[in-house]
């Protein structure tokens, strides 16, 4: 047994893990170079030298964790004894300092003001929605139509996200405020990768003014949405909820918060099912089993009709295509903490100022918990299979007190797009290999072009 494996073990029996030394890295920078030309290439990397790996990031102390039980450890940890990090000059700008960012207190206030809006109950309310802008995307589809999949669910994700946030298509200008999250997006993932993670927020970047001025952008059309609610008066859609909010001292948001928690929804609702619906077709088009699978439920559930919220929980295997996207195509790529003293992982002490990460691509391929782990195969989340995965073996949506409030809304949303789209229509996209891209989300390193193919009973 090699002491790589035998970590691992040790990690998987209960025992206290093992600390493996990673790459050395160069001098000041460690390992930063290698992990801005390729962060989830490097990943794997670590992942290959155990389940505790030290590294070097920007001369900064760091441990890799790839081990699920240290994953969910950490992940429920955070606001305890590990801190959330600063995530970067980009990532503040757009931001905010809003639920995604905000710590200890603020946080608990801003969670607890922000996730009525996006229970159970409210999504359902929604659903109507995410359908009907589908059907309308679907109705403009026509049989040999030559499309950009990305563009095509940008738009799709995007109406949807304005509908239900702001109740309207009309307010504001919705193409800028995408044009300003394109660019925001790009320029949160080359500082989350780039000599950026380790500049001083005072140095002036071509990518720090770049996403400055989109921040302004979108600032500006926030802005114009609010202030056309607060004369309006309230509506039923997310923001009006969100004006309406009070904390139990009968506080309300203020205007930056309203604004940060807004861009903040926006992105779930937009970007990140935008982000898992491309690499849904994208999957489903390389493998014929599994689309001719979807298209047998999709005619047995739905017939000729289309689906509304009730059909998401008869829809099993639509919902185990977006799970098994979501492994291969992590909305999250990364995640990361601060120990604080007292910190531990596994009964490992972590030194305080340790920066422990763990990456959602490369514990989702770990061929330890997940059988051809490079294979799309959907069956893997049907009939109680998954009961044999590690709970954080599968964390798109990170975990813990900070699990991402807007899951449920991206699930459902996924779903009933890829069940009103794929009942009607095939997407044959062209041949070639197409590799992520680490933005905000994982992105297509190219144009995703396909040729639209009515199915025989669907049009």
């Amino acid at each position: 047994m090699s002491a790589d494996t035998g970590a691992r073990e040790q990690g998987r029996q209960g025992e206290v893990p093992v600390v493996v030394p990673g790459p050395k890295g160069v001098p000041l920078l460690g390992s930063l170079p290698e992990f801005a030309k390729d962060p989830l290439a490097f990943f794997e990397r670590l992942r290959g030298h155990g389940d505790v790996v030290s590294w070097s990031f920007g001369g900064k102390p760091s441990l890799f964790i790839g081990d699920p039980d240290l994953v969910g450890e950490l992940l429920r940890e955070v606001e305890s004894t590990f801190d959330q990090p600063d995530l970067g000059v980009a990532f503040r700008a757009v931001l905010g300092d809003g639920v995604t960012v905000a710590r200890g207190r603020d946080w608990r206030r801003k969670r607890s003001l922000v996730q009525p809006s996006v229970r159970p109950k409210q999504v359902r309310s929604y659903a109507a929605t995410m359908a009907s802008c589908a059907v309308d995307t679907a109705d403009g589809w026509r049989d040999g139509q030559r499309i950009d999949i990305k563009r095509e669910m940008a738009a799709l994700t995007q109406r949807i996200a304005v509908r239900t946030i702001f109740g309207t298509d009309a307010e504001g200008d919705v193409e800028a405020i995408g044009r300003a999250m394109d660019i925001a997006q790009r320029e949160i993932g080359a500082e989350f990768s780039g000599i950026g993670a380790v500049l001083p927020d005072w140095v002036p970047t071509p990518g720090r003014r770049r996403v400055k001025r989109a921040a302004a952008v979108i600032d500006r059309e926030v802005g114009r949405v609010v202030a056309a609610h607060r004369e309006d008066g309230e509506r039923p859609d997310l923001l009006s909820r969100l004006l309406t909010a009070q904390d139990e001292t009968g506080n309300r948001l203020s205007e930056e918060e309203i604004r940060d928690e807004t861009v903040t929804l926006y992105i779930g609702g937009h970007e990140t099912t935008s982000s898992t619906l491309v690499w849904a077709w994208y999957l489903l088009a390389r493998n014929p089993r599994v689309r001719a699978a979807l298209d047998e439920e999709l005619d047995r559930v739905l017939g000729d009709r289309d689906p509304g919220f009730d059909d998401f929980a008869r829809l099993p295997y639509a919902q185990a295509v977006v799970q098994e996207t979501l492994r291969l195509y992590p909305i999250l790529w990364l995640l990361t903490g601060i120990a604080k003293e007292g910190a531990s992982l596994g009964g490992l002490p972590v030194a305080p100022g340790t920066r422990v990460w763990t990456s959602q691509w490369a514990v989702h391929r770990d061929p330890r918990w997940y059988g051809d782990a490079e294979v799309f195969r959907p069956e893997r989340w049907l009939e109680g299979a998954e009961e044999s995965i590690p709970e954080y073996a599968w964390f798109p949506f990170g975990g813990g007190p900070r699990v991402c409030i807007g899951a449920r809304f991206a699930t459902v949303e996924a779903v009933l797009i890829l069940a009103v789209l794929g009942r009607r229509y095939d997407l044959d996209i062209d041949p070639g290999e197409i590799r992520p891209m680490t933005t905000l989300t994982l992105q297509p390193d190219r144009d995703m072009l396909a040729t639209v193919r009515a199915r025989g009973g669907g049009a």
